[in-house]
C-alpha cells in the first residue's frame, strides 16, 4: 500500500529528486514549493506556513505518513533564516497532528554539513529561542556586513535546525507519539542552489578545499533522495534525533574522532 508523503522544496534540487524517487516507487506525494507544486506557498511568511498546513490537510484527507522538510535557501539574506529555520520548524510542528494519525509516521528535515562551521552566536541564540523578530533583525545586520558576515547566516540556520531536532526528537510529542524525527546533513550537492558556487573548475576547487569530500567529491541530489526515502520509510522504526551526514567524508575530515 502506498504512503502519503509531504515534500517541501519539491520543485528543484534535493526536493525534486526526492519527489521523483518516491513517485517512481508508487508513493503519493504532496509537493510544496513557491512554484510548480501541489501547494504553492512562501515558507518565509506566517501566512505561507499556515496555508501549508491548511492545504496539506485538505489534500491528504487529514493524514500523512511522512513529512520531508527539504525547502531551504543558501543566500546571505534574512530570508534564508526565515525559511531554513522558522519555515522548517513550522512545517514539522504544523503537520505533526497529521503524522500522529498514521500507523507508521516519519519526519525528516534537511540540515547541512555547514552546520559544522562556526555560527553567529547572536543569530543562533535568537533562532533557538524561537524569536523570529530578533533573529531576522540580526540576520539583516549580518546581510549588511558584506559577504563574510552574510555567509554566516546559512550555516547558523542549519546548526540551529540540527539542534532543534536533537532537542525535540525524544520528547512526548515526537518519540512519545511514535514519530521518528531525524535530519540529514548533505555536503556540496549539484543543485540550482549551488550552481553559482560551482560554475567553474576554479570555483569547484576552492569550495572543495573549504568542504573536503574525499569520497567522490560533489554529488547529485538523487544520492540524498535515497537516504531521505529510507529515513521516511517504515523500515526506519528506531532512529531518533539523528543528523546523518551524507557529505563524502567532510564531517570525518573536520571533526575526526568526535561524534558530536
Amino acid at each position: 500500500m502506498s504512503r502519503t508523503y509531504v515534500v517541501t522544496g519539491s520543485a528543484s534540487g534535493i526536493g525534486k529528486a526526492t519527489r521523483e524517487l518516491l513517485l517512481e516507487r508508487g508513493e503519493r506525494v504532496i509537493g510544496v514549493d513557491i512554484r510548480d507544486a501541489d501547494v504553492t506557498v512562501d515558507l518565509s511568511t506566517a501566512e505561507g506556513r499556515s496555508t501549508l498546513v491548511e492545504k496539506v490537510t485538505e489534500l491528504s484527507g487529514g493524514v500523512v505518513d511522512a513529512v520531508l522538510a527539504i525547502a531551504g535557501l543558501a543566500t546571505p539574506t534574512a530570508k534564508t533564516a526565515a525559511v531554513n529555520y522558522f519555515g522548517t520548524v513550522a512545517t514539522l510542528e504544523g503537520l505533526r497532528p497529521l503524522l500522529a494519525k498514521s500507523p507508521a509516521p516519519r519526519a525528516v528535515a534537511v540540515s547541512s554539513m555547514a552546520s559544522l562551521f562556526p555560527p553567529d552566536d547572536a543569530l543562533l541564540a535568537a533562532l533557538l529561542a524561537g524569536n523570529e523578530t530578533e533573529a531576522l533583525a540580526r540576520a539583516v545586520v549580518l546581510e549588511a556586513g558584506g559577504p563574510e558576515q552574510g555567509g554566516l547566516i546559512y550555516g547558523t540556520t542549519k546548526r540551529a535546525l540540527a539542534l532543534w531536532i536533537r532537542r525535540h526528537a525524544a520528547t512526548a510529542e515526537w518519540a512519545g507519539a511514535s514519530i521518528p524525527l531525524n535530519g540529514v546533513a548533505p555536503g556540496v550537492v549539484e543543485t540550482p542552489m549551488t550552481a553559482d558556487l560551482i560554475a567553474t573548475a576554479q570555483q569547484r576547487e576552492q569550495l572543495t578545499q573549504m568542504v573536503p569530500m574525499p569520497l567522490n567529491g560533489i554529488f547529485e541530489p538523487r544520492a540524498v533522495a535515497y537516504l531521505l526515502a529510507w529515513l521516511s520509510s517504515e523500515e526506519n522504526a528506531h532512529l531518533c534525533g539523528q543528523i546523518v551526514f551524507i557529505d563524502g567524508g567532510s564531517d570525518v575530515v573536520i571533526r575526526g574522532d568526535s561524534t558530536w
